[in-house]
């Protein structure tokens, strides 16, 4: 997955992480399971995919 995020948004998404000792990534992965979670989106088990 590639994302384009503004210089401001990229600079606070990673403040965000740091704070949260994850990486940038671990972060995003975080907020996309919660959201589904709260939308009652089903996701299969993240530690069993792999990407391709």
């Amino acid at each position: 997955m590639t994302l384009r995020v503004s210089p401001g948004l990229k600079a606070a998404a990673e403040q965000a992480a740091h704070l949260d000792h994850r990486s940038l990534t671990g972060l995003i992965e975080v907020l996309i399971l919660n959201h589904c979670k709260n939308q009652d989106i089903p996701v299969s088990d993240p530690m069993k995919e792999t990407s391709t």
